[in-house]
């Protein structure tokens, strides 16, 4: 219930517009651009890893890891999965969109990334508060899903290997 509460919030609130995208080819453009800032949180991630291999204790480097660093390669590890599967979303999302939409795919990219650093945080310091920023990661890349689903099978069928 927060997450559509908070993109809406977003949506009407937040003073910008999606420039006018006409082509498909202007709008996965778009999408692409707008992706770029999600990886943010997966970079860090990176670099924690990097950083909590060299600070951990173990003499030999292909050891067994500590629990800090395993804590950070596994959110790391399965943040780049996410963010596949929130790319191709959002391309597609971006291509069926209407224009006075296309403020969704920044907001939805935003929103990605807070949640995957909402995740991290509470995943590091072992809190269950991790099931709320993986529900607001997982529930909007599942609504993009379905929408997209449904513009392919429903509104356009006759496109869908066009």
């Amino acid at each position: 219930l927060f997450c559509p509460c908070l993109l809406y919030g977003a949506y009407a609130f937040l003073p910008f517009d999606a420039p006018p995208l006409p082509s498909a080819a202007a709008r996965l453009l778009y999408a692409l651009r707008c992706a770029a800032f999600a990886t943010v949180p997966v970079v860090l991630g990176m670099m924690v890893v990097g950083i909590s291999r060299l600070c951990s204790q173990a003499l030999e480097p292909l050891a067994e890891l500590h629990r800090e660093v395993e804590t950070h390669r596994l959110y790391v590890s399965q943040s780049t999965q996410l963010f596949v599967l929130y790319f191709f979303n959002l391309a597609v999302l971006a291509t069926y969109l209407p224009q006075e939409l296309l403020k969704l795919v920044p907001l939805l990219t935003g929103l990605f990334a807070i949640s995957r650093l909402i995740f991290w945080l509470s995943y590091a310091f072992g809190s269950s508060f991790r099931a709320f920023g993986f529900s607001l990661t997982f529930l909007p890349l599942l609504a993009m899903l379905l929408w997209n689903l449904y513009c392919m099978l429903v509104l356009e069928p006759q496109n869908l290997l066009a």
